[in-house]
């Protein structure tokens, strides 16, 4: 009876630490939100869209369906080329635009840095549609 007591405790609390850390557990590695702002990570979104020398993952910052914010995360384009592509403002074109306006938009890529422009490009559309897509 004692054995069979002791047992069912250890089931129960196994079975209420998977819980409590599940619900701790960050559900979506794409998509976070805090104070009403978003933050998608196109790191494993778009691991197969490559620039010029492979993947170009962003964080793009929305609130209230305007884009804040797209920054660069780490990558392995050429850090000429992709510097010359951030002072061209590259990663400022979308900022105060709304996100029902991304699909579509007319943005020009920056000379010299096509492949890491057009690869910028399609993260932006993707990060922006998985928002759409997921927004509570």
């Amino acid at each position: 009876m004692k054995k069979g007591i002791i047992s069912m405790l250890g089931i129960v609390t196994l079975v209420v630490l998977g819980v409590v850390l599940i619900s701790c557990a960050d559900k979506d590695p794409v998509m976070k939100k805090k104070n009403g702002v978003y933050t998608i990570d196109t790191t494993t979104l778009t691991a197969a869209v490559k620039g010029f020398n492979g993947p170009t993952p962003l964080i793009i910052t929305i609130k209230d369906d305007i884009i804040i914010k797209v920054e660069a995360l780490e990558n392995q384009e050429t850090p000429k080329f992709f510097e010359k592509m951030k002072k061209g403002g590259m990663l400022d074109r979308w900022n105060g635009m709304n996100v029902a306006d991304v699909p579509g938009a007319a943005v020009d890529v920056v000379s010299g840095c096509t492949y890491s422009s057009n690869a910028v490009i399609e993260n932006v559309n993707t990060g922006v549609a998985y928002y759409q897509a997921h927004k509570k």
